[in-house]
């Protein structure tokens, strides 16, 4: 059927041409003719699969359809459909498990794969080829029209994940769901699941009922995350929750269901507090006053990546106990999450306490160790050995490197890309995941503006990552993945404003040719997603319209500097306390500040339209910005 429509559009003379104004696809696929003509669904539209593999996409293509249609269509087995959903019988090497084709013409649609989960890719693909109003929850009245295309698309790497941390705020179980489904749209297929941390334990573990019983829950406390008052003794910890084992199955089955795989993470040794508050003799310290993490503030940071801890969060390398203990959480974990990997963190791990503890310093003798990382590398070692067992593989961040490891393990790479280079030139399969591009919980806007952290990841940053570092097997780079810390965000809608459009930029990274890339092109389709984005009820930011503006000292004067991502926008100023609109000053070139307590006010205009956020910043603040030349 495949070959008879493109047939057709040949006989009819249809070329390609340029990419129309509602083909704006992400991720870009890999090959893809944009030709003449349309294809518009109707009440009495069929949708077919050829082989029962292919039922649950037609079923929930069809669920997917008639919502905002008001259509009654179903699925059925065969391949006379207008809608097609073919397995091929001679699988299409250039496909792999992920691609597909999708051809359509005026005569209807053919999505073919050698799996189901190509199958899901091109409906995702066909759902953002029908205008916007296919996002809506209610019925809308428009023409459920398809351009005219033929489409070969099949991922650059396996592996494209997102992280949600769910234990500095707990997410329920719809919530994740609902993160899950805005993944799936993305062509994301690994939802890496942070359950565990200082600040709660989320995963019911049947044999140790106090990591729920007291570890899911903190004090209420508000406010900006590290500055919080610490718990007071007797208060009572009524903020937090925890997924049952039956809830995870749920959550499990439902991302399988949209060609999701859940990877689990338990932050050990270091990011343990809520651990050690419902079991303290796993620590070194033994303190019984632990308590889960509201916020406050338990370290010091010396600006140079070391630390202080003020608290002891670190799990005991030296006691058996300790391996016991993750020998029984480890076995319900390999029960219920059925992929390969476990992730087990590894990062940020402070070994002070190790060093002044008698049980770690007879083990480091016994190792023949002059440095406490080699407790950590001996920790991760025997932590391996139990996943081993139980048929999974080891996943952590890239410190696990630092203690010595087993070509085995799996890396993730987030201190830069360096430990992704250097695990990989020792053998190790790395995922790239690296904070300079990927680390979405960063501001993405004017810190003004936006609200503040310690660092900044613009979208057009995102955008430029090649998950490929330059000198490296291809072979070992698994794929990348974003993360999306949550000590700033409470709500779903708060973590959909910091994923998009930065998920859809990395989306691209990890699941388009490189050389397919292009900025401006990337802009008017993100343009597109975020009207699907309104019609879907999911939230984003616009920080991608707001100046950047930058400072700079040049001859002991205060120089300004403004500049856009995106490309047309007008940036205007005032310095005079007046509020900046299109009659202000257009920024033209940098310009010296003038002396005195002058407020600069910037605000971006598009085609005499305001489409930027107010940038209000005082002289001071403009001081802060300064780099020197």
């Amino acid at each position: 059927m495949k070959s008879i429509l493109i047939g057709l559009m040949l006989l009819a003379g249809m070329t390609a041409s340029g990419q129309p104004s509602n083909v704006h696809l992400i991720p870009q696929p890999a090959e893809m003719q944009v030709l003449t003509g349309m294809w518009t669904l109707t009440g009495n539209a069929t949708i077919t699969y050829n082989k029962p593999g292919g039922q649950k996409v037609a079923d929930m293509l069809v669920q997917k359809l008639n919502a905002p249609t008001g259509f009654k269509l179903a699925a059925r087995q065969g391949q006379d459909g207008a809608i097609q959903l073919n397995l091929n019988a001679t699988a299409d090497q250039q496909l792999g498990k992920e691609g597909y084709t999708l051809v359509s013409s005026s005569r209807g649609i053919v999505i073919a794969a050698n799996e189901p989960a190509g199958l899901f890719y091109g409906m995702q693909t066909l759902l953002q080829l029908f205008p916007k109003e296919i996002e809506s929850k209610t019925t809308a009245k428009v023409n459920w029209t398809v351009p005219v295309v033929k489409i070969t698309d099949y991922p650059r790497f396996a592996w494209r994940g997102l992280m949600l941390d769910v234990s500095r705020n707990f997410f329920t179980t719809d919530e994740v769901k609902r993160y899950i489904d805005e993944m799936a749209r993305f062509k994301f297929n690994t939802f890496h699941w942070h359950l565990t941390d200082d600040n709660g334990w989320r995963i019911e573990i049947k044999s140790l009922p106090r990591l729920t019983e007291v570890g899911a829950w903190r004090v209420p406390r508000y406010g900006q995350f590290g500055e919080r008052k610490a718990p007071e003794p007797g208060e009572a910890a009524t903020v937090g929750g925890f997924y049952t084992q039956d809830e995870v199955r749920d959550i499990i089955q439902y991302a399988q269901e949209r060609n999701v795989t859940i990877v689990p993470e338990v932050d050990v040794p270091g990011h343990s507090m809520a651990a050690i508050a419902a079991y303290p003799e796993l620590s070194c310290t033994k303190d019984p006053n632990t308590t889960v993490n509201p916020g406050s503030k338990f370290a010091e940071w010396h600006g140079d990546g070391t630390f202080t801890m003020l608290v002891d969060n670190t799990l005991n390398p030296s006691d058996e106990k300790v391996y016991a203990f993750l020998d029984n959480v480890f076995t319900e974990l390999a029960t219920l999450f059925p992929n390969p990997y476990i992730h087990v963190g590894g990062d940020e791990c402070y070994r002070g306490y190790w060093e002044k503890d008698p049980g770690c310093q007879e083990l480091m003798k016994q190792l023949n160790a002059t440095e406490s990382v080699k407790l950590h590398g001996y920790f991760m070692n025997r932590l391996e050995k139990i996943l081993n067992a139980k048929g999974k593989k080891l996943l952590g961040w890239d410190e696990i490197l630092e203690g010595g490891l087993s070509p085995g393990a799996t890396v993730m790479s987030w201190r830069g890309i360096k430990g992704g280079i250097e695990a990989a030139h020792l053998g190790h399969d790395v995922v790239m995941t690296p904070t300079t591009f990927a680390y979405i919980d960063y501001t993405q806007g004017d810190p003004t503006v936006d609200p503040p952290l310690y660092a900044n990841l613009r979208l057009k940053k995102c955008y430029s990552y090649n998950p490929l570092p330059e000198g490296v097997d291809a072979k070992y780079i698994l794929g990348g993945q974003g993360n999306l810390w949550t000590e700033q965000i409470e709500t779903l809608r708060h973590a959909e404003y910091m994923t998009w459009p930065r998920g859809w930029a990395l989306a691209e990274d990890f699941w388009s040719p490189d050389e397919k890339k292009n900025w401006d092109d990337f802009v008017k389709r993100v343009e597109n997603q975020f009207n699907r984005a309104d019609m879907a009820a999911v939230n984003y930011s616009t920080a991608l319209y707001d100046a950047i503006v930058k400072a700079r000292a040049k001859n002991n004067k205060l120089w300004v500097e403004m500049e856009s991502e995106v490309p047309g926008l007008d940036i205007y100023y005032t310095l005079d306390n007046s509020m900046p609109s299109r009659y202000a000053l257009k920024y033209e070139k940098p310009f010296e500040l003038p002396e005195g307590p002058v407020t600069l006010r910037v605000v971006t205009y598009r085609n005499g339209a305001p489409v930027g956020h107010l940038i209000t910043l005082k002289a001071e603040q403009l001081k802060e910005r300064i780099w020197w030349e």
